[in-house]
């Protein structure tokens, strides 16, 4: 585990206690640099010379970049970076036409084990720190204003299991909130269904939006592709569901990774359905087309029976969409965060 402390690890209050003896309109012209304009200190032209070389002595960056992958409509961005220790991690960047969302990752690895996944399938190293997630959120964010886009949502759907990390998730949450402006409901956490941490949510103060990576309704076929399932099978996700709802009243989405042949059946759809219909407000389902992993060797659905699949959904009372599948090629789409897995199409570039 890293014990260096650095630039986004530190909160204002401890900011100041680092900068003592410096007038109050330094730390603020600081907090500024890092948290609205999200620059390095050698930028920061307002402050010293010597000032700004001793913060960057102080305070180093937590994550050292590797490589930033395009795709080749350029509108994904991923970012490798290393950490202190030697662990890789990657963050993806997506733009849109007017906004950007930011895909951020919680460990280094992931313990859940789930087959279909890259970063599950290589296993786990380390829970990352607040200021390691926070600062992936601070240099996308730079990167999406380079195009003039403003980073609007943040997902907690990358490396990791973000409730296994729970409480420096949530410290994280917290700056995203107060210090870059970033509404809560536009903020969403994803879990595989970590039970106590869906319960910590629900008495958390800020009312950010939950996601369940489910993939199957029934719990034969979950304990095989979401092996934490065994200890908290699909009865007790809904009741912690709906014990999260009593508290936000706010609709929670399912994530189906579609299989062909394995959990894309009218049968799978009609397990879901119900399933959707257990909770106090119907979950909205998003459908994505499993991502090709070198790990993991069943294909995913076709796109046919992809939107075959959702009609059916929504002839049975479920709401769903397809999500997009955004970076594939460059190994940034939903599942394949390997965190160096080799990059055979779009274009890279090196630092």
């Amino acid at each position: 585990m890293t014990t260096t402390v650095t630039r986004y690890d530190v909160t204002r209050d401890q900011l100041a206690d680092v900068l003592d003896g410096t007038p109050r309109y330094r730390v603020d012209q600081v907090w500024q640099g890092l948290y609205e304009h999200c620059t390095e200190p050698s930028d920061w032209t307002n402050l010293p010379k010597a000032m700004r070389a001793e913060l960057d002595e102080q305070l180093p960056p937590a994550l050292t970049s590797v490589t930033e992958s395009v795709s080749n409509d350029g509108n994904t961005v991923k970012f490798l970076w290393e950490l202190d220790g030697g662990e890789r991690v990657e963050t993806v960047l997506m733009l849109y036409r007017d906004r950007a969302t930011v895909c951020v990752s919680s460990q280094a690895g992931c313990a859940m084990a789930c087959g279909f996944c890259a970063t599950g399938q290589a296993g786990f190293s380390r829970h990352l720190t607040v200021g390691e997630i926070v600062e992936q959120i601070a240099r996308a964010t730079r990167r999406a204003k380079d195009v003039d886009r403003r980073v609007s949502n943040v997902v907690y759907m990358g490396m990791g299991e973000p409730m296994a990390n729970e409480s420096r998730v949530w410290e994280s949450v917290e700056r995203l909130h107060g210090d870059f402006g970033l509404s809560a409901r536009h903020i969403t956490i994803s879990t595989v269904g970590l039970l106590p941490g869906i319960r910590a949510l629900a008495d958390r103060p800020l009312p950010v939006n939950l996601a369940v990576s489910l993939h199957a309704a029934n719990d034969e076929l979950r304990n095989e592709l979401v092996p934490i399932n065994r200890r908290y099978p699909i009865d007790d996700l809904v009741d912690a569901c709906n014990d999260y709802l009593a508290v936000r009243n706010r609709r929670v989405s399912f994530e189906w990774a579609m299989i062909d042949g394995v959990n894309d059946r009218d049968r799978d759809a009609a397990e879901l359905a119900s399933v959707c219909r257990r909770l106090r407000l119907p979950a909205h389902v998003n459908l994505i087309p499993l991502n090709p992993t070198p790990g993991y060797p069943t294909r995913g659905s076709t796109l046919k029976r992809v939107h075959e699949f959702r009609d059916l959904l929504e002839s049975l009372g479920a709401n769903a969409t397809v999500r997009q599948n955004r970076g594939t090629e460059i190994d940034a789409a939903c599942g394949q965060l390997a965190a160096g897995q080799p990059v055979t199409l779009g274009r890279k570039k090196t630092d």
